[in-house]
């Protein structure tokens, strides 16, 4: 995340450090998986990228489960060709609703 996040930022891990307060080498290791930052450093982190970190909680949604076994159930070949299909299927719609 942190290593996104910089990236993001378009920022060098020598100008994340330096605008965290912290070693060059410290933002190497959290990058790495080394060292593990605290919620309060990867915060900071976040901050200094000048994004925001947002946590959510939502309900579950198994919904699409039951598409996602057929789809996976087919080859990709056949799942190429469905889709194919539905997107004619759709140009038609649109063609409709624009008449």
């Amino acid at each position: 995340m942190i290593y996104s996040a910089r990236r993001r930022a378009r920022l060098t891990q020598a100008e994340l450090a330096r605008r965290l307060g912290v070693p060059q080498s410290q933002v190497s290791r959290w990058e790495r998986g080394a060292v593990v930052p605290s919620f309060e450093a990867l915060q900071r982190v976040v901050r200094a990228c000048e994004l925001e970190l947002t946590i959510g909680i939502a309900n579950r949604d198994d919904s699409y489960a039951f598409f996602v076994g057929r789809a996976l159930d087919r080859s990709p070949a056949e799942r190429i060709a469905d889709a194919v299909a539905r997107e004619l299927e759709y140009a038609n719609i649109r063609a409709a609703a624009n008449a």
